[in-house]
């Protein structure tokens, strides 16, 4: 009988068990349908921060509704100050339709400088998590009124101050808080959310709290050094590390919008190392369907003196776009570049629809000059492109004009860079002071390696403007000209910060907390192409004759171009040679300009030799076989022709002499005229080499007539020089050697004892 009622109360107190466990235990909430999300943002312009928010937006389907759109901007100037109240008084004049909505789940956000890094699903889950009514963004400083700092709550860990770019609760609940607000629209919005949140009794009535470890709003400001891209495979993340949370909702407020342009350049899914780049071709415009070419005003600035000027022009020359649709506008700083301009106006004034240039005689400013001629594109209503050019870039893709003004941004640079250097006319970020920084992504951009279009914070040398904007955002005339900054970092600070009016004096600190977006012009470069590169104008000296010549080592790449033969590299690729007398070994390596430059800064010298014994040049004092000749030392280039050698001469040397590895070391290196009436040939004789070179630097039977070389041993001789083209042989015992006379004209070799 015990043991009967022992089961009975046992049975039944299982059954209470089991009834109070099964009430007491929460049940999961169901999951909140996507389409029960509305974002409200207000946003009274279209600027590219607002188009960037709704790409975003889109790319997750999320519904948002804008408000405010063309309305006057009332809320104050809010970077410099307090202010924002106008986007509350929208806000609650929003609500008053949907306060009755209790499933509806409000996200208000900014707009200008926000992007979305997931979507509804995943911010509606984390919004449940918190289970609270209503949850604001979270930062670690606080604003606008420190002496608050104190009546805060405390937290065990995470951000513990209010920012009121990002709200999300239910609508019912986001009514009641800004139903409250009855201040001015010029007051500000973050110091009303901050005093409902404080007070103790609405906080709790309100069912309100902050989302302190980031789960789904991360503002930047103060929390860069925490901010890192995730990649995956099929989407790239912001990722906080501090909290290991990955933000739904992205806020580059204060001073960290330069920090949000970068993330913007990969999030959401812009790029990634699977796909490249997602938006480069996102309204593009297609030139071949257009009726016809886009008017482009191309403004040319040499500003300092500048390494192959006539090969610039002749690059700009051969761009693949109609000459009908492009002005040139030039502004010359130099006078040693005045023969240059000339010369490229005589031959080509009537290329362009029309051609501008100012000299130097009008004393401008590069400010005064580079604001000139975007003016120029500005007051002219069919200038459909702004195309600002230094003189220091070397354009190789022809199409470049073409691939920019397809990518229809509104300011928009091509990569170029200085030849084996990370140097480049972009830079990925700025420092707090506002100058150079290295972004993360700086050097696999230079290279290459991330290919895409990047929206950066300063760029320079040269970039496309629409003419649509220089008459819109950049209507001001003097956007070159700021403080003490140069004329670039003006420009783009100007475009990046644009406002209403600008001051002298920077804000304080303090006031970069809570800041009203700038109207600014996203800047972008684009590295989809290879463009060209960046001479370098450092340690260019103007007091030769000929002063490329001399650029051997500042701007290998040019110098190559400009004064190696054409045929070069058919040395080695179809082996491009001859070899007319035995182990004499004959190769184009100078081409027509090198020979004529050579030739004219010899002459221009003037100090030959005159072939006597006599040569205080040499050791000794005395040469046994001389010739009519200048040393390459007396005109300062004995270390360029050297380092020419070791550059184009060694390559060969080891190709004809194989095995043997020449240390491209020289004593005597020289130019030697012959002419009939003072030096017509060269006696036999064995040159002081283990081999010599020996060039041509002018035409047989247009500037000479006779001449050429006989090698004794073998009763072989070359009577028909080319220009450009070098001998090489033994020198030494082997090959014994005479230059034949010259009958008639000026015969002019240069001549290199190599390995002595």
């Amino acid at each position: 009988m015990e043991y009967l009622k022992f089961c009975f109360v046992f049975s039944c107190w299982m059954k209470f068990a089991t009834s109070l466990s099964s009430t007491e235990t929460p049940q999961t909430p169901a999951p909140i349908p996507p389409e029960k999300l509305l974002v409200l943002t207000v946003a009274t312009e279209e600027t590219d921060g607002f188009l960037r928010f709704m790409k975003s937006a889109n790319y997750f389907n999320y519904t948002v509704k804008v408000l405010g759109m063309g309305d006057p901007w009332k809320g104050g100037d809010v970077g410099r100050s307090i202010g924002g109240g106008q986007k509350v008084r929208l806000l609650k004049e929003a609500m008053e339709a949907l306060a009755e909505q209790e499933d509806l789940v409000v996200l208000s956000v900014d707009s200008y400088d926000l992007i979305f890094a997931g979507g509804p699903e995943e911010i509606l889950r984390k919004f449940q998590q918190a289970n609270h009514k209503v949850l604001f963004a979270a930062e670690g400083l606080i604003w606008p009124d420190k002496r608050l700092a104190d009546k805060y709550p405390s937290i065990r860990s995470g951000k513990r101050y209010l920012n009121s770019g990002g709200i999300i609760g239910y609508a019912p609940h986001i009514h009641r808080i800004v139903s409250q607000w009855n201040l001015h629209d010029n007051d500000d919005d973050q110091l009303f959310y901050t005093k409902l949140y404080l007070d103790p009794l609405k906080r709790e009535s309100l069912n309100m709290t902050l989302d302190h470890k980031c789960q789904i709003f991360q503002n930047l400001n103060g929390a860069v050094d925490e901010v890192l891209l995730k990649f995956a495979s099929d989407r790239v993340r912001v990722r906080n590390t501090v909290y290991d949370s990955l933000p739904v909702v992205v806020h580059g407020n204060a001073n960290t919008k330069m920090y949000l342009n970068y993330l913007g350049n990969y999030v959401p899914n812009t790029w990634n190392y699977e796909h490249g780049c997602s938006h480069c071709d996102d309204d593009t415009v297609d030139l071949s369907q257009l009726k016809e070419y886009p008017n482009v005003l191309i403004g040319v600035f040499i500003e300092q003196p500048t390494p192959f000027l006539p090969e610039f022009f002749q690059q700009l020359l051969t761009l693949d776009y109609p000459k009908d649709k492009l002005n040139l506008f030039i502004h010359n700083n130099e006078v040693y570049h005045e023969k240059h301009i000339q010369r490229f106006w005589d031959e080509n004034r009537n290329t362009f629809n029309s051609f501008k240039v100012v000299g130097p005689e009008e004393n401008l400013s590069q400010g005064e000059a580079r604001n000139m001629g975007m003016h120029l594109c500005r007051k002219d209503a069919t200038c459909d492109f702004y195309f600002s050019i230094d003189s220091d870039v070397m354009l190789t893709n022809r199409q470049t004009l073409k691939l920019l003004v397809e990518q229809n941004r509104k300011i928009i640079g091509p990569l170029v860079t200085r030849h084996s250097k990370l140097w480049s006319n972009f830079w990925g970020a700025l420092s707090l002071d506002g100058y150079y920084a290295r972004s993360e992504d700086y050097v696999d951009i230079v290279q290459r390696k991330r290919v895409g279009v990047w929206n950066i914070p300063f760029m320079a040398h040269v970039y496309l403007v629409k003419g649509t904007t220089l008459r819109n955002e950049l209507k001001e005339r003097n956007f070159f000209v700021l403080e003490k900054l140069d004329p670039d970092m003006a420009l783009c600070r100007n475009a990046r910060e644009m406002t209403s009016h600008r001051e002298k004096d920077s804000p304080s600190p303090e006031s970069f907390h809570m800041l009203r977006p700038p109207k600014g012009v996203f800047m972008y470069i684009t590295n989809r192409h290879d463009f060209g590169r960046l001479i370098s104008t450092a340690n260019y000296n103007i007091s030769h004759y000929n002063s490329d010549l001399w650029q051997i080592f500042e701007n290998p790449v040019d110098w190559k171009e400009k004064y190696i033969h054409q045929n070069y590299t058919q040395i080695f690729t179809q082996n491009y040679m001859e070899e007319p007398c035995p182990d004499v070994f004959w190769f184009p390596v100078f081409s027509e300009k090198a020979c004529d430059e050579i030739v004219e800064e010899m002459e221009h010298y003037g100090t030959w030799s005159g072939g006597r014994h006599e040569d205080k040049r040499i050791t000794g004092g005395y040469e046994t076989v001389p010739t009519d000749d200048i040393h390459m030392k007396q005109i300062g280039f004995d270390k360029e022709w050297l380092h020419f050698i070791r550059e184009f001469i060694s390559p060969v040397t080891l190709k004809v002499f194989s095995g043997y590895y020449t240390k491209g070391y020289a004593v005597m290196n020289f130019v030697v005229k012959y002419t009939p009436g003072r030096q017509a040939y060269l006696r036999p004789h064995h040159d002081s080499s283990t081999f010599t070179i020996n060039i041509a630097l002018n035409n047989k039977d247009t500037d000479f007539q006779g001449g050429g070389c006989r090698f004794h041993r073998y009763n072989c001789s070359i009577n028909s020089p080319r220009k450009g083209w070098s001998f090489m042989h033994p020198g030494r015992l082997t090959h014994l050697h005479e230059g034949l006379p010259t009958t008639n004209g000026t015969r002019y070799i240069a001549v290199s004892f190599i390995d002595p």
